[in-house]
């Protein structure tokens, strides 16, 4: 009689199981989709000594950096090239604005939504340290973006 009586339970908490599953199949419009976070962010792209060429590496955390983005309102987006100490001030600011550019024109590529990007280079400037040390990973360009919302 104990065996009947544990099947019967096991029975009745089965049926009451599969009771709460009857809303499924669900539809696809009543999955709730995440809001985009639209928190500003800065992304740093690396670039090998003496080049401004967006490496295969870069392109991805551009790519990531347009997909950060997706559905919010872009306010603004900077661009700061900068450049290690090695090599003449000029062309080290030269070197600077040509990174800035080339990651301008990346995240174009990369599907960033159409915004006016503003382009800044530093060259050199802040790539010793107070004691005399260069800074190697100064070899980049920072992209800051500030969002405001979601769309």
């Amino acid at each position: 009689m104990r065996n009947i009586q544990t099947k019967v339970i096991c029975l009745g908490v089965a049926a009451a199981a599969l009771a709460g599953c009857s809303s499924l199949p669900m539809k696809r419009s009543d999955i709730v989709k995440a809001s985009a976070s639209c928190q500003d962010f800065t992304v740093s792209i690396y670039f090998d000594r003496d080049s401004a060429s967006v490496t295969r590496e870069a392109r991805a955390v551009l790519r990531d950096a347009s997909s950060m983005a997706a559905g919010c309102k872009i306010d603004k987006v900077t661009v700061t090239g900068l450049a290690d100490a090695v090599g003449a001030p000029n062309a080290n600011l030269q070197l600077s604005q040509s990174r800035a550019k080339a990651v301008e024109q990346a995240l174009a590529r990369a599907g960033f939504p159409s915004v006016e990007f503003s382009t800044a280079a530093v060259g050199d400037a802040g790539a010793v340290t107070a004691d005399g040390q260069a800074r190697p990973l100064r070899r980049r360009a920072d992209v800051a973006v500030d969002l405001g919302g979601p769309h």
